[in-house]
């Protein structure tokens, strides 16, 4: 019987693959969104910065970079979702990171509700992911700054999925 693998390596790998992951995607890092990687569960960080602002008279984030944010959570979490279960069926970093080939979700459509002004301050994500198949997927997504239950902003998304290297 093999014995299983330590927690550390188990968590290294993760922590790996999120990063991967991120790393593929430029834009994530121009807006400076990091991800807190909790088990399977992800939460975006998008740090304030002036440069998000797009009201300076009152001053709120811009409604872009608000929709950015939660699309590119959406889209992460899709991608995480499914490199999780490779990962842990196949205990290694998926070939799909390895080759540096990762697909990502395509948006089809990607609707949000600004429920209030997005205030000078750090925001926070998280995503739900409602049907994933194998050639399309549904997410909600919702956006807080101080406190979780108000939201200043969230979003529904459909997504078409990038083909498995299994149907390719």
């Amino acid at each position: 019987m093999k014995r299983p693998e330590p927690v550390q390596v188990v968590k290294q790998r993760r922590d790996a693959v999120l990063r991967s992951l991120i790393d593929s995607v430029p834009y994530i890092g121009f807006l400076g969104i990091e991800f807190d990687r909790r088990g399977d569960e992800l939460t975006a960080l998008m740090p304030f910065s002036e440069a998000l602002i797009g009201n300076p008279a009152l001053p709120a984030l811009h409604g872009g970079a608000t929709a950015a944010f939660l699309e590119v959570t959406a889209i992460v979490e899709l991608a995480w979702a499914s490199l999780w279960d490779r990962m842990e069926t196949e205990q290694r970093v998926p070939a799909a990171l390895e080759a540096a080939t990762l697909r990502l979700p395509k948006t089809i459509d990607f609707t949000v509700d600004y429920l209030r002004s997005g205030l000078p301050r750090d925001a926070y994500a998280r995503a739900r992911v409602n049907r994933s198949g194998r050639r399309y997927a549904s997410v909600h997504v919702e956006a807080w700054q101080d406190n979780r239950s108000r939201l200043f902003a969230q979003a529904t998304g459909h997504f078409l999925m990038p083909p498995s290297a299994d149907t390719e």
